[in-house]
């Protein structure tokens, strides 16, 4: 009897190959959700990747920092993103654009705009992962807080044991 091995490796299985890589890279946006998490994303930002972007901060309402309004829109609250030169995008813009949201949170924290990224992305199907950065000096209770609020907003939740991990998982995600 033959193998499945071989029998995928038979010429008649062959016209089914896809004999090309994909087309494009994917679009990523990575997102910190809190003062550890920034520190961490703007050091991986410094590395070189492919089609990823890195942002540091989620506003609501208020004015944007080229100074134009931030309101309500159509009765829900608009969500701005601030990219690490400090220049301010709309969340929904920046989610519309992205194959995959990723949001970087430390353990202990409560990641309350995971709720408001991850809301915007079911609706517009983008793939969402969290890395949680878990430091030797959190609780596993604190952890464990940060992953129940994560958890109901992301398609993969990682815990990260430390800040080089989130580099090493951006990369495996093909960011």
């Amino acid at each position: 009897m033959e193998s499945e091995s071989a029998r995928m490796s038979s010429a008649a299985q062959a016209r089914f190959r896809i004999d090309y890589p994909n087309s494009e890279p994917r679009v990523t946006k990575v997102v910190a959700l809190d003062e550890g998490s920034e520190r961490v994303v703007k050091r991986v930002a410094q590395q070189a990747w492919q089609r990823a972007n890195f942002f540091t901060s989620l506003k609501f309402g208020g004015t944007a920092a080229g100074g134009e309004r931030l309101s309500m829109k159509e009765g829900s609250m608009q969500a701005w993103l601030s990219d690490l030169a400090g220049r301010t995008k709309a969340l929904i813009e920046e989610v519309a654009s992205a194959d995959l949201v990723v949001m970087v949170a430390s353990a202990g924290t409560s990641a309350d705009a995971a709720s408001v990224i991850g809301e915007a992305c079911a609706a517009r199907k983008v793939m969402t992962t969290a890395l949680v950065i878990a430091g030797g000096q959190r609780s596993d209770d604190e952890l464990s807080r940060t992953l129940a609020a994560l958890r109901p907003y992301v398609s993969m939740l990682v815990i990260a044991s430390g800040d080089e991990y989130i580099e090493e998982m951006l990369t495996a995600l093909r960011a």
